[in-house]
């Protein structure tokens, strides 16, 4: 049955509505449960030693004075560990060439980042295990550190696993086309240096997990802060020699992720074998000072990168040349090499052009891990990009909006395949880019602009088209590392009193996946999303799935629960029917009543039909199904990926005495497919745009020259703040996927992806008239002065 989502006027119609979130009660009255919440019974608490050496040997461990604090119980080195736990390899096979040492829940030989873990102890009391962490002496020999990313690959830089035989963890070149003669024949290339440097998620909640194993049973339970419960499933079990259906991994309420918690971590593996070797709950809350050293970092880029034009702005080439360190290990198990590819895959995105090269070298250091973090890959490659277009509109004298509608696939020219091999199902990069000038009125605003100059005020506009993928399907992890599913599933039953019930695969992380899947499963069955409880996170009871992250959990876990409403809707009315003796397809179910699907007039409740196939289905014909329980499972086929995309637009004043930036206003359109729930969708954009901005602006993770990290707490490390952050306008172009019944792509990545292109495109659009230009993020007041020559080196 088809049905055409966005009509108001249909019945019982909740997709494309604003519902209120269904948990937000509990939240904002703070009976929210996390990890932290939770105490069982027996419970002890974990904290952990860790190198305060970037690159180290580890020689002898004392732990007599340890061992001595009131409270410790046990004390556990990475041999101890290693006994019942496996290491792991964070590879992917689809990565040719990608390699990565093994990897040890603690640390066993050597420590190669500030902040490993080496020690574990084991206390009544988190107090009491930190008080013996701090009396625990380890004997290091230090070794040479790899820190630069430039020089980790030279012949006299130290090897940090001398067994891979050298720093190179991963390379990949794409060519297409002929880039020398594109260049070559060119009116005019534009060439430029783009840095990003380090940052991280700082979430709101830590990460942190409690595990509890009961030799009994035979059952390991963990209670898990984690964006994919069934991924963390099979790892526990793997390396901890399980089988998975003993291992339970509850993921309850996640104060944000932004990828941070979709990893693997070595101190929860380690909080988990400790668990099993001690036979009683273990728990481990990061506090907020190690979280800085242990949680992964993201975007440590620094490329060259070129842009060809003909005499009208056609774009004739792209050539990139992308260096990223990624930390000692490729992080488990969907690797670190992933950003580095993405950046190969999505550079050019929005435009049509022939010819293009793109190379990626991943290298190791001795810092903390680099993995996937929001929008992977997307605001380097968006700014790399955007930043060229700008460059050379600005080269030839041309308009930087009309530059890229030269240069855009046109909207009707899909399926198409990009020079990067990335095939697009139907984007809408014009119908885009003309909401934009009419939300943001472009003249009036360069008006605005000028006059402002004229007042000695260095105003700028920046403009960043984007793509952003979602919904992958098993291309992305099918093969290599741990099982990562890519397809979702859903249950849904209804109960005696008339209510729905949905199990999902998907979590919820804050982000409003509860109430996206009430609305879902609200209009398939016909019912109110009040009436709809969303059960997820928990893989003893949910269907198996991927869980959340690469903004899947609407355009898959939707669709697997729209299939699973519209059956359980059948099998209600299929009993219906036989009730009323009427024909099924005569009637429908609307608000929680039966009813003429014609006239709309009242049959049946809901409670009614349900107290009948419950308690007296003895009434019932013997042969009439009569389970309203239904599951479906989902999974995209015929595309790698559901490609969105969008344009955003910054408008911003730079005062060039003291380098700071102020944020005026902030404009994004974004084509995420179907929009299910408009506000939500809205919140992710904007929640998005605050990230990107953070990393545009503020977020920078230091390290010196041995690795030591030297702003590793909130009173150095820069996050935005809602003083810092302009008035955000969001607005939307739908082209739903044609791969699901729903249409939805995702939308949580969007905001971040291409936030950074458009304040760095503003930033340069105010330097431009006197003479500066600045490519390396964040834009710091320090690194604005130097573009524009105030201070030097």
């Amino acid at each position: 049955m088809t049905i055409a989502f966005g009509n108001p006027d249909r019945p019982n119609s909740y997709i494309g509505k604003t519902v209120p979130r269904p948990n937000a009660p509990k939240l904002v009255q703070g009976r929210g449960r996390y990890v932290d919440d939770i105490t069982l019974p027996r419970m002890v608490h974990v904290a952990f030693v860790r190198s305060p050496f970037a690159h180290a040997r580890i020689k002898e461990i004392d732990s007599g004075e340890a061992q001595a604090v009131k409270g410790v119980l046990r004390i556990f080195t990475g041999a101890d560990i290693a006994k019942v736990c496996t290491p792991w390899v964070g590879v992917l096979a689809h990565l040719k060439g990608l390699k990565s040492p093994p990897q040890h829940a603690l640390a066993v030989d050597r420590a190669t980042w500030v902040g490993e873990p080496v020690v574990a102890v084991v206390a009544s009391t988190r107090a009491a295990a930190e008080n013996a962490v701090a009396l625990i002496d380890v004997d290091y020999e230090p070794l040479p550190a790899v820190t630069d990313t430039m020089t980790a690959l030279d012949a006299d830089t130290p090897l940090i696993h001398p067994d891979l035989g050298d720093n190179l963890a991963f390379q990949r070149l794409h060519e297409e086309g002929d880039v020398e003669a594109a260049m070559a024949s060119a009116h005019k290339v534009v060439s430029a240096q783009f840095r990003t440097a380090r940052h991280t998620g700082v979430t709101l909640e830590p990460r942190s997990i409690l595990v509890d194993w009961n030799p009994a049973e035979g059952q390991m339970t963990a209670y898990h802060a984690t964006q994919a419960p069934h991924m963390i499933q099979t790892v526990l079990a793997t390396h901890l020699d399980l089988p998975e259906s003993r291992v339970r991994v509850i993921c309850g309420d996640v104060g944000g992720s932004y990828g941070i918690k979709v990893h693997v971590y070595p101190d929860e593996v380690a909080t988990a074998a400790i668990a099993r070797i001690m036979g009683r709950p273990v728990k481990f809350i990061a506090d907020r000072l190690e979280s800085f050293s242990t949680d992964i970092h993201a975007r440590d880029h620094e490329i060259e990168a070129k842009i060809a034009l003909d005499a009208e702005g056609k774009i004739l080439a792209i050539d990139v040349d992308d260096w990223t360190g990624i930390g000692p290990y490729s992080v488990y198990p969907r690797t670190s090499a992933i950003e580095g590819n993405q950046v190969v895959n999505l550079c050019g995105g929005p435009y049509e052009f022939a010819n293009y090269r793109a190379k990626t070298t991943v290298v190791f250091q001795n810092k903390a891990p680099t993995c996937q973090y929001r929008a992977v890959g997307h605001p380097i490659a968006v700014a790399i990009t955007e930043g060229l277009v700008d460059m050379a509109a600005a080269a030839i004298g041309m308009d930087p909006v009309e530059i890229r509608r030269r240069n855009m696939y046109a909207d009707d020219c899909y399926p198409v395949t990009s020079p990067a091999k990335m095939r697009f199902e139907g984007l809408s990069h014009h119908a885009s880019m003309t909401k934009l000038m009419e939300m943001m009125d472009y003249d009036a605003l360069r008006a605005d602009q000028a006059e402002a100059r004229k007042q000695g005020k260095s105003r700028g506009i920046g403009i960043a088209s984007f793509i952003e993928l979602t919904n992958p399907s098993p291309f992305m992890y099918g093969i290599g590392g741990a099982r990562i599913s890519a397809q979702d599933g859903c249950t849904v039953r209804m109960d005696p009193d008339g209510s729905i019930v949905a199990l999902s695969g998907v979590t919820e992380q804050g982000q409003g996946t509860e109430a996206m899947l009430s609305q879902v499963v609200a209009e398939g069955v016909g019912v109110s999303p009040s009436t709809v409880r969303v059960i997820t996170g928990d893989t003893q009871v949910t269907p198996y799935g991927g869980g959340t992250w690469a903004s899947r959990g609407a355009g898959i876990g939707g669709e697997a629960a729209l299939q699973a409403a519209r059956a359980l809707r059948q099998s209600i009315l299929e009993v219906a029917a036989s009730m009323l003796q009427a024909d099924p397809g005569a009637l429908d179910i609307r608000d929680g009543q039966v009813v003429d699907s014609d006239s709309g007039a009242p049959r049946l409740p809901l409670e009614e039909l349900g107290r009948i196939v419950y308690f007296r289905g003895d009434t019932l014909p013997k042969d009439l199904p009569r389970e309203l329980v239904q599951t479906r499972h989902f999974i995209t086929m015929d595309y790698p990926f559901a490609f969105t995309n969008g344009v955003q637009a910054s408008y911003l004043e730079v005062d060039t005495e003291t380098g700071v930036v102020t944020l005026l206003k902030h404009w994004c359109v974004e084509d995420c497919g179907r929009v299910i729930n408009p506000q939500l969708v809205d919140e992710q954009i904007r929640g998005g745009i605050v990230q990107g901005l953070g990393g545009a602006l503020y977020e920078e993770i230091h390290y010196d020259s041995d690795g030591q990290l030297l702003n590793g707490s909130m009173a150095d490390y820069l996050v935005p703040m809602a003083a810092e952050m302009p008035d955000m306008i969001i607005g939307h172009v739908e082209t739903p996927t044609a791969e699901s019944e729903l249409g939805a792509k995702g939308a949580g990545e969007a905001g971040t992806a291409g936030a950074p292109a458009a304040v760095m495109n503003a930033i340069n659009d105010a330097l431009r008239p006197l003479g500066g230009q600045i490519t390396e993020m964040p834009f710091t007041p320090e690194r604005i002065l130097r573009a524009l020559g105030t201070i030097e080196d």
